[in-house]
């Protein structure tokens, strides 16, 4: 994170709902301090991908809310061609006399983040991965290439320096396998500072493009003939102070017990919480088995069809496997509010946790069951609206949220899915893609 600097004109005070996109309102940079806060409407939270607010959600013409900065979240954003200089500060959701908003997802993961250290003694770190796809570009492209590397620029390396200048640490930049497709990977760091990260990387990402006179689309399904774009989330499992306590070399995928026990949670609970790493009615085009992506709920060793992937560790000149010792969420989408996305990941394993559950087993090679009568990969919903439907049924994942976030969340969820019903897989793409 960077200081604000006085020759910002404004500092955008920013949430993000559950569309996923960026939302708030800009104060003068000159009057910004510790306290800061701006008036909010409820009912924005029923703002869906498609930009209308939904009928018949629990928040309607009435109520006020404030947008509640956070000092330790603010970016300073500058460098952007044909913009000023401006800052970034992500707000939590509170009520008028400041106490936390039913409703505020990014209150959600805080609170996740507290309990799993109250009452567990455990920390996590986390880092986004995120894939996305240039839509306008008509140059010959071929996976992983370096010419598509050079293609990219100077978009990319004015994006990477964007990035490192507001202290959002970006680590990899590369040209992916789909055509026009590139990914762009952080340095790993607390989860709400990852997710913070998350959400400014987008908006950086879409700007600098556009300001170049380029297109860029983060939609999991751009086009429906090609592969898909998804939004991986890599977290390490730590004590309350750091120490190490995921690794243990004598057991399946080098998986301590409370390791094993954290991502059992997640295939255990990854049928209910499809709908929120998968909100889109195209995710589902996505989820599909050889693609890459996430077909059906396991654990596997190395495994990118996984939905929790153990990722291999660097031993090169005997460097020590314990403390780099991590796994990827491989199923989340850009529909997926990052706040939501990573907050699920620590419910859904501290419930692994809680309820005692066997290690996870881990899957090592190609997950197949008709090569494998042994294998049980959990299958995942193939619509938004089954997704749906398991995430309403299901009481351990619904009461991580209140009730009205519950209501508004598939109110929201079906009316896209009443919008876009009509129209094609194709046409669904095209719509996604201008969205997202």
């Amino acid at each position: 994170m960077s200081n604000p600097k006085n020759s910002s004109t404004f500092t955008f005070l920013a949430t993000s709902d559950i569309s996923a996109r960026t939302k708030g309102r800009a104060v003068s940079t000159k009057d910004f301090k510790e306290g800061t806060s701006v008036g909010w409407v409820p009912a924005n939270l029923g703002i869906g991908p498609l930009g209308h607010i939904v009928s018949g959600i629990p928040y309607d013409s009435t109520g006020d809310i404030r947008l509640l900065a956070d000092p330790n979240a603010l970016f300073h954003l500058k460098g952007i061609p044909n913009l000023p200089d401006f800052n970034v500060c992500f707000s939590d959701l509170v009520n008028n006399d400041g106490t936390a908003w039913e409703s505020c997802s990014r209150t959600f993961l805080k609170n996740a983040v507290e309990e799993l250290k109250d009452e567990h003694g455990l920390t996590l770190t986390a880092s986004f991965e995120h894939e996305f796809t240039e839509t306008n570009a008509s140059e010959s492209t071929h996976p992983f290439s370096f010419s598509n590397f050079v293609d990219g620029e100077p978009v990319g390396g004015t994006i990477f320096e964007i990035l490192e200048q507001a202290g959002i640490e970006p680590e990899c930049w590369l040209p992916e396998y789909a055509p026009y497709q590139y990914e762009l990977t952080m340095k790993p760091s607390d989860p709400v500072l990852a997710a913070d990260r998350a959400i400014l990387l987008r908006e950086i990402v879409r700007t600098c493009f556009k300001a170049y006179g380029r297109e860029v689309t983060f939609s999991p399904v751009p086009d429906a003939s090609e592969g898909g774009s998804g939004v991986h989330v890599h977290y390490g499992l730590y004590g309350r102070n750091g120490e190490i306590i995921s690794f243990d070399p004598n057991k399946p995928g080098r998986m301590s017990k409370i390791a094993s026990q954290f991502n059992a949670g997640i295939i255990k609970y990854a049928a209910p919480m499809t709908s929120l790493f998968a909100p889109l009615t195209v995710s589902y085009h996505r989820l599909k088995p050889n693609k890459w992506s996430v077909a059906q709920a396991f654990c596997g060793e190395q495994n990118r069809e996984a939905l929790v992937r153990i990722c291999p560790t660097n031993e090169i000149g005997n460097r020590k496997p314990d403390k780099q010792f991590h796994f990827e969420f491989r199923g989340g989408d850009v529909g997926a509010n990052p706040w939501i996305l990573m907050g699920i990941i620590i419910r859904a394993g501290m419930a692994g946790i809680v309820e005692n559950l066997d290690p996870v087993r881990v899957v090592v090679g190609e997950a197949d069951s008709d090569k494998d009568s042994s294998f049980e990969g959990q299958p995942l919903p193939s619509t938004l609206e089954e997704a749906l439907k398991a995430f309403e049924e299901n009481e351990v994942v619904r009461s991580w949220f209140s009730e009205a976030w519950v209501e508004t969340f598939l109110k929201v969820k079906r009316d896209e899915i009443a919008t876009l019903e009509e129209k094609s897989i194709e046409e669904q793409c095209e719509v996604y893609a201008d969205v997202y």
